[in-house]
């Protein structure tokens, strides 16, 4: 699999990235090892993963898995700080933060993450607070890269020019945001941004939360996460009017294609300018195999184009 740089960092990361969210709810720790030699084999190397998955039982099994089955200097980790409340505070402030990152660390059984996600934008905390915790947690060797989650385009301006500002904090290399067919509205103003300060992006729930790939066209699926209680209102979310429209263009390219709905929509925001990287979800190792075959993968100019025209956002 081929590596990109996260934006104008030298760090590189697969093109296509490894998401933990249901890892300790709907994956198990064999199937977890499964998904991530599978994934490894295939020459990925962005694992993503936050404390609030299954309450830091994801970390646990990935760190768990990293013991007994894939080295950790074969992975790139990208760990999201929580939101933990508690007498250090919380939000971004600089004790809550830093105590959630060693807390990661723990789990994880690893003394560094390759790249530090910080969570939301806190109003209530000073910038300069939560910029010098980045810099304690990189500067001890806890952290080598840092960026955002799901920022707008003016947070992320900002944050990316009071780090110059300071001169001796280390800007931001990453966001994270929900980008695909079905969610294009960071193409108004954070993508540009982005591209302005060198940001890389890395897309999760590529495939729409599943929706692009068909598999909801007809009803829904038993095993499907739309059957589950627990996720079935993160799918819905993306299940309307607009969705079906664009879902049977996505069809109908792999079928004119000889490919899957799955290898469509997820070539087209790997291609994505800015994309440094797609996360990915599976259930299991096959789909994940399925995801990972796309790699070979490119979409003709007239489909492109023909996908970007049907989901044009509003």
């Amino acid at each position: 699999m081929r590596r990109r740089r996260v934006g104008a960092s030298g760090l590189q990361v697969s093109r296509i990235g490894l998401g933990t969210m249901t890892w300790g709810d709907d994956s198990d720790a064999e199937s977890a090892a499964e998904q991530l030699t599978t994934f490894v084999d295939a020459g990925g190397t962005l694992v993503e993963t936050a404390d609030a998955y299954g309450d830091g039982k994801a970390q646990e099994i990935l760190g768990e898995v990293m013991s007994a089955s894939v080295p950790r200097d074969y992975l790139v980790i990208a760990g999201r700080g929580g939101l933990p409340a508690g007498v250090l505070g919380d939000g971004a402030a600089r004790g809550a933060l830093l105590s959630a990152l060693d807390a990661t660390l723990r789990r994880l059984g690893t003394d560094h993450l390759d790249l530090w996600q910080l969570p939301g934008w806190d109003a209530e905390v000073p910038l300069e607070e939560t910029l010098s915790a980045v810099q304690v947690a990189v500067m001890s060797g806890r952290v080598r890269y840092a960026g955002l989650v799901a920022p707008s385009g003016w947070q992320l301006a900002t944050v990316a020019e009071r780090a110059r500002t300071l001169g001796n904090v280390t800007a931001p290399v990453s966001a994270q945001i929900e980008y695909s067919l079905l969610s294009r509205g960071a193409e108004a103003e954070l993508i540009p941004a982005a591209r302005h300060h060198g940001v890389g992006l890395l897309a999760w729930a590529p495939l729409g939360r599943g929706v692009l790939t068909g598999k909801y066209a007809d009803g829904t699926p038993a095993d499907s996460r739309a059957a589950s209680p627990v996720l079935a209102p993160y799918v819905e979310a993306r299940r309307n009017e607009r969705s079906a429209r664009i879902v049977q263009a996505v069809l109908t390219a792999a079928d004119g294609l000889g490919t899957s709905p799955l290898a469509v929509a997820l070539a087209w925001i790997r291609d994505r300018p800015g994309v440094a990287a797609a996360v990915v979800g599976a259930r299991d190792a096959a789909q994940l195999a399925a995801s990972m075959a796309t790699e070979t993968v490119i979409l003709p100019a007239e489909i492109r184009a023909a996908l970007d025209d049907v989901s044009v956002p509003a």
